[in-house]
């Protein structure tokens, strides 16, 4: 029996005594070792320095756009290849898709590059770990994703959360592997925060930001302070590294309940209803909207997933067969809401002084095939496609890399997924060297041996 005025030093076979043996298992069930919290405590003295200040918003655009219909028109090839749209002129040194007029107006401040490829299976979660984390999950090993890994070694600036993922996880979308959108190997304390709703909704609120409302403010502070009293019978155990974690862990997610500043943050009635048409009233539009004024609010990272599967909504994956639409359906449904929101987003970081300590990336798990299919779409391509980035130390109106004539295959300077997600930690001020504790606590690479950023894309 355990007492909550005792020591309570019962022992079990082994000579653990059993407050530490349910205090370390507590500790694994939050997804952290207590080697891993000894590694996160030794970065905690160069966070200050190494920090730059700046943020990441990463679009994810999961489907997967056509790198021929929107970012890399072959005007010139046969018909089967070029596809129906025009190609137009922009502020930026190249050219875009009729489909994105607004983002013609932006290009000076977003730079493609054209020539991302990779040679796994052509499957969307492939894609999808290989664009976030610069790994496949091989071997049991799931490499975090990039704001996870950010939030592990800088941790947060204030009790927001260090990363969101907007408007939630990504969901099957057919390979049945992970998507890379969790913290992996560093455990679920790193995992991002979700709102798991609707932004869009006229009555969206965050589920997970708000005690129930069964539980009142002073039903929550007694429930504290209970807390309080039991951790007063067991202070012996107390100044270990796995109770020290505990408590940092119930802090940060009181903290979150109870702060005015989140409640504000997630609150988009705040914003004037002109902003909020401008960004489109639709889920995409107001995810970017909240993601400026979370980052505003010192979030370092969120994560936008344009969709959130590939089934049960028209997406990116024009495929042209149900339940995918064709290349007409992505003009008419998901260009639009894509190019508003977009659009909206740089201009509105750029207005008010935020885009040079904001990169926005827009990825994608790859591309599209050359040939349009029977069905009117075009089908899995990882062979050759189109990422961009803007803001944080990105120069603008530029491009990386050349695709061959009918944008298959990199004709100059072929990037890798890993020196996308390099691309990333260097914007963000991370040294490539860096190691994370992985498995059993060994030293695991923050990217492969050799993998640099795209360093055309910075001044």
């Amino acid at each position: 029996m355990i007492t909550l005025t005792g020591r309570g030093s019962t022992t079990t076979c082994d000579g653990v005594t059993r407050r530490d043996f349910l205090q370390v298992g507590t500790l694994g069930a939050l997804g952290l070792s207590v080697a891993q919290f000894n590694a996160l405590k030794a970065a905690e003295t160069t966070k200050a320095a190494s920090d730059n200040g700046r943020s990441a918003i990463l679009i994810f655009n999961l489907g997967a756009p056509s790198q021929l219909d929107l970012f890399d028109l072959k005007p010139d090839a046969p018909r089967e290849v070029r596809g129906p749209f025009k190609p137009i002129s922009t502020k930026g040194d190249f050219q875009l898709s009729e489909l994105l007029p607004l983002h013609a107006k932006v290009a000076d401040k977003l730079s493609l590059v054209r020539t991302v490829y990779h040679t796994a299976a052509a499957v969307h979660d492939t894609g999808h770990q290989l664009l976030q984390t610069g790994r496949l999950f091989s071997g049991g090993i799931n490499t975090p994703h990039a704001g996870c890994a950010l939030e592990f070694l800088r941790g947060r600036r204030n009790e927001l959360p260090a990363h969101v993922i907007l408007p939630e996880p990504m969901g099957n979308t057919g390979g049945g592997l992970p998507h890379g959108q969790d913290a992996g190997f560093l455990g679920k304390a790193y995992d991002p925060f979700s709102i798991h709703a609707d932004p869009s909704r006229s009555d969206f609120k965050v589920p997970d930001l708000l005690p129930p409302t069964e539980i009142g403010e002073a039903r929550l502070q007694r429930r504290r302070e209970l807390r309080d009293i039991i951790e007063g019978t067991i202070r012996n155990f107390e100044s270990t590294d796995s109770a020290r974690m505990m408590d940092a862990n119930f802090a940060a997610a009181y903290r979150l309940m109870t702060s005015e500043r989140a409640r504000e943050a997630f609150d988009l009635s705040k914003e004037p209803m002109s902003v909020r048409e401008r960004y489109g009233m639709n889920r995409f539009g107001q995810s970017c909207l909240l993601a400026r004024r979370l980052v505003e609010r010192g979030v370092r990272f969120v994560t936008i997933n344009t969709f959130i599967t590939v089934f049960d909504e028209i997406t990116w994956d024009i495929q042209g067969s149900k339940p995918f639409t064709s290349i007409a359906g992505m003009k008419e449904i998901v260009c639009p809401m894509y190019d508003q929101g977009y659009s909206a987003l740089i201009e509105d970081l750029h207005q008010r002084g935020m885009l040079d300590s904001t990169l926005v990336a827009n990825l994608a798990e790859f591309g599209r095939t050359p040939k349009i299919n029977p069905t009117g779409g075009r089908d899995h391509w990882p062979a050759c496609w189109t990422c961009y980035f803007a803001g944080g130390g990105i120069q603008g109106g530029r491009v990386v890399g050349k695709s061959d004539e009918i944008a298959a295959y990199p004709a100059e300077r072929p990037v890798t997924p890993a020196e996308i997600v390099g691309t990333i930690y260097r914007s963000l001020g991370l040294d490539l060297e860096t190691h994370l504790p992985g498995p059993q606590g060994r030293p695991f690479p923050l990217v492969d041996f050799g993998t640099q950023p795209i360093r055309e894309l910075f001044a």
